[in-house]
């Protein structure tokens, strides 16, 4: 028996020197503060595997995403939208012809006289309707410009966040890959001491059923690795057999904000406020313009017109002139008018509606980031309750392998203490996510995420 005995000493303590070796690579001492890694440009090595920092990967997101790209088209089709509005006050000549056979008087369905060809030329002076409807349409075009920004820094967000998930995930398997092969060596073991009646048959059902759990981890981090990659390669451009290194990073000191500030920045930048007070500037406009609609009018028009003679003008004119032109201005004073009457009212009540909304997002994106800025406080709280508790696995973990080595404790305990530790590593690693999680939120809502990586 005390033969066994040296033996599994002996084995264990093989072990353990294994175990350790491995955990040492796989996992470093967590530090006091862990430092904070901003790289440069990002690089290919030669299995077609592109190395980046989380700069180099949203500068790529920003060059490549199709998200961007279909608000740069719709930023466009907003700006011609809004030239479209301004054409009218503009000059505007065209050509055509009204040629036809008359019997009788000669005259067009349009009230014109029938000619061989036509030049017509008009030009908006005043209207006051038409001119507010204009510049409704230039402050949607900015507004536009604005959602371009929103979708920007929702893509910054988006790919941020997938990239530290990527490497959280990628962390974490090292780490149950190292605790499977811990967890199969505490199995192999209590078979051989079930086999040599120092264990019940339940702790070997517990070892397998640890192993197993470890396991069914891996496969789902798998998942959610490969799920992260796909996401990246979209958002980057890459090609779909492309694969991503991406390595643990803290955020940009930038990112540390006081709360008081985000909400005076995000009074300013913040997406949806900026939205909202360009809509209420848009329906100024267009009230203003509606207003207008009791005043007159007047637009130039010029016309040209080569008549035929086959028409017979000469039969109902005394006098046939082959080329005529005409100049002037069309000027109409409103006397009454119930279109504009109710274009008023309509426009009375859609600005009122923007500015109650205006009115309603100043409370909400105050009330939003002071909520984030309590939230983040909280992941700082509970990631440095996650650090001292790794740091406490780490410190338990060096005083039972002080024990075992002077035979105090087993080896079961020791590699008990090593799964634990993993756990907390890993809890360690969600903390820390769920605080970058948080601080990308509140940068958002406050306007400032472009602004970190500039």
């Amino acid at each position: 028996m005390n033969k066994a005995l040296g033996v599994l000493l002996v084995v264990g303590a093989f072990m353990l020197a294994a175990t350790a070796q491995a955990q040492t690579a796989a996992v470093p001492k967590v530090p006091a503060e862990q430092s904070t890694t901003q790289g440069g440009a990002a690089g290919a090595d030669q299995g077609g595997r592109v190395a980046l920092t989380l700069k180099s990967a949203i500068e790529m997101a920003l060059r490549n995403s199709k998200d961007i790209q279909i608000a740069k088209l719709q930023a466009s089709v907003a700006d011609h939208a809004s030239q479209l509005g301004k054409s009218e006050f503009l000059p505007n000549l065209y050509a055509g012809s009204g040629l036809g056979y008359t019997y009788g008087i000669p005259e067009t369905p349009g009230g014109r006289a029938p000619s061989l060809f036509n030049v017509t030329y008009t030009e908006q002076v005043l209207n006051g309707p038409l001119k507010g409807q204009g510049k409704e349409l230039e402050e949607q075009a900015r507004s536009q410009k604005i959602v371009l920004e929103d979708v920007k820094n929702t893509v910054i967000l988006r790919t941020a966040m997938a990239y530290l998930e990527l490497a959280k995930v990628r962390h974490s398997l090292e780490l149950l890959r190292t605790e499977q092969e811990s967890a199969e060596k505490i199995l192999q073991v209590t078979r051989e001491r079930q086999g040599e009646g120092y264990e019940l048959p339940v702790e070997v059902t517990k070892a397998q059923l640890t192993r197993a759990q470890v396991t069914q981890r891996i496969l789902q981090l798998e998942g959610r690795e490969d799920e992260l990659e796909v996401f990246l390669r979209g958002q980057l451009g890459l090609g779909e057999e492309q694969g991503v290194e991406v390595s643990p990073e803290e955020l940009p000191g930038e990112a540390e904000q006081e709360g008081a500030n985000l909400v005076a920045m995000a009074m300013q930048n913040n997406a949806g406020l900026l939205l909202a007070e360009s809509d209420v500037r848009a329906k100024e406009f267009r009230l203003k313009g509606e207003k207008q609609g009791n005043l007159p009018t007047l637009e130039l028009v010029s016309t040209y017109s080569l008549l035929a003679s086959f028409n017979n003008y000469s039969e109902y004119y005394k006098k046939f002139s082959r080329n005529n032109f005409n100049a002037g201005v069309q000027i109409q004073v409103p006397l009454f008018s119930a279109k504009t009457k109710q274009a008023v009212g309509l426009a009375q009540i859609n600005l009122q509606t923007s500015q109650a909304t205006l009115a309603s997002k100043k409370t909400q994106v105050s009330a939003e980031v002071r909520q984030r800025t309590r939230r983040l406080r909280e992941r700082d709280a509970a990631k440095e309750v996650a650090r001292l508790e790794l740091q406490l696995a780490q410190q338990n973990i060096a005083v039972l392998q002080q024990q075992f080595s002077e035979g105090k404790v087993n080896l079961r305990e020791v590699e008990r203490a090593r799964l634990d530790e993993n756990e907390k590593w890993m809890a360690y690693l969600d903390a820390n996510f769920q605080r970058q999680q948080a601080q990308l939120d509140l940068l958002k809502t406050a306007g400032q995420l472009d602004k970190v990586w500039q």
